[in-house]
């Protein structure tokens, strides 16, 4: 990895490994996230999740290392990698809200709009090695979009009352 160096990058505090295992949670906790919008056919599917956990991850692993960078031992320099997943954060909710439609009295998207803001927090957590807390926020995510959804379409459902009038 010292070519990278040599092309007047920087050496990073995180092994490759590390990183490459961060990244690629965060693509499978946008996968499994977006695999439910998809499969709904929402306009925000499997990519869209995937780009957005993918993105996130990636500012997050780009902020660890811009503060250990610039984070002086001596303590007179100063990095906020809060800043920098704030920007995220406010970023991916620009997108969540450009999901969510309002048309005729009625809002459509908001579910597409939380999933793709879930997705950014997902990619947060991988991008700063906390899996436990993505695969726990994964499971459960999984298991709104796909219990929770069946659960409503049967509390929607109405059994067919016969008219009184005999007529169908």
């Amino acid at each position: 990895m010292d070519l990278f160096v040599e092309l007047g990058g920087h050496h990073t505090t995180l092994p490759p490994w590390e990183t490459t295992l961060r990244v690629l949670a965060a693509v499978v906790v946008g996968i499994l996230i977006g695999l439910d919008r998809e499969l709904r056919q929402k306009p925000a599917g499997l990519r869209t999740h995937i780009l957005i956990s993918l993105a996130a991850a990636l500012f997050t692993v780009i902020a660890f290392e811009i503060h250990v960078q610039f984070a002086g031992h001596d303590g007179t320099k100063t990095a906020d990698p809060v800043r920098i997943i704030d920007a995220v954060t406010a970023g991916v909710a620009f997108l969540a809200a450009g999901a969510i439609i309002q048309s005729r009295g009625s809002v459509h998207g908001l579910t597409t709009g939380a999933s793709m803001w879930l997705a950014g927090a997902l990619g947060l957590a991988c991008g700063a090695g906390y899996y436990f807390i993505a695969f726990l926020g994964t499971v459960l995510a999984t298991t709104v979009l796909v219990v929770v959804t069946k659960l409503e379409k049967r509390m929607n459902t109405k059994p067919d009352k016969p008219d009184p009038n005999g007529s169908s």
